[in-house]
């Protein structure tokens, strides 16, 4: 039969480890968070850079025959 000490400090140890996890699982969900916003912001800049611009496209030409150099 265990000793009624043993079993409370296999209890409180127990329950240091729960604490722990518990911590340790909140700072992962942030981390998680704030991963997703920066996936969230890299895929609008991707769509941003990935449509046409509306200014009339000042230094970025708009088809391969744009590009070509003046003489051709």
């Amino acid at each position: 039969m265990e000793h009624p000490h043993d079993v409370e400090q296999r209890l409180t140890d127990l329950e240091i480890k729960a604490t722990f996890t518990e911590d340790l699982l909140d700072k992962l969900d942030q981390v998680i968070i704030r991963q997703q916003q920066q996936i969230d912001m890299l895929i609008r800049e991707i769509g941003d850079l990935r449509q046409p611009t509306t200014d009339g496209g000042v230094g970025v030409p708009r088809s391969l025959r744009e590009e070509m150099p003046p003489h051709f």
